[in-house]
């Protein structure tokens, strides 16, 4: 099975990078190979764009703002996004963040 990328996003990809080291861990718990990455709110289109597309975006709930422009991006680029849980992220729960990002991936 090919490795699947997910993406979060925030105001500027600081904010997430705690919630991607919890969500690597909640992975290698369970024995499951993810490529997870923060990036800032301003990256998403390129990054959508570009040659290593994710699989699946997750906005910060900060950004939620911005949640109809990114679908629309997202929608183009042919991938699945949500905003993540605002307790979820509060509370830094990678394993309630990764949960919602496989149920994306299996849509």
């Amino acid at each position: 099975m090919t490795k699947k990328i997910i993406m979060l996003a925030c105001a500027g990809g600081m904010s997430t990078s705690l919630l991607v080291t919890k969500m690597k861990a909640a992975a290698k718990a369970n024995n499951e190979d993810y490529q997870i990455f923060a990036t800032g709110a301003a990256e998403i289109h390129d990054r959508l764009t570009g040659e290593a597309c994710p699989d699946v975006l997750l906005l910060g709930p900060q950004i939620r703002y911005i949640a109809d422009k990114a679908q629309v991006i997202a929608d183009e680029a042919g991938i699945p996004m949500a905003v993540i849980n605002m307790h979820d992220y509060g509370t830094m729960n990678g394993v309630n963040v990764l949960n919602t990002a496989k149920q994306l991936l299996e849509k």
